[in-house]
């Protein structure tokens, strides 16, 4: 098996908290193109479980 370091191992949890954040400040702070921006945000985290999800059971 193939040793990871450390930053290939959090980059994607890492990437997914960051959006998450960004997402819900958007949300929370103002209306219009902010909340595109949240919802886009904030739909990342489900894909990211959806193709997990694909991935493991094929």
């Amino acid at each position: 098996m193939k040793r990871q370091s450390l930053w290939a191992v959090f980059a994607a949890p890492i990437a997914i908290a960051l959006f998450s954040t960004i997402g819900l400040v958007a949300a929370l702070t103002g209306d219009g193109w902010r909340d595109a921006l949240s919802w886009a945000a904030l739909g990342v985290p489900v894909l990211a479980v959806a193709w997990a999800t694909k991935v493991r059971r094929s």
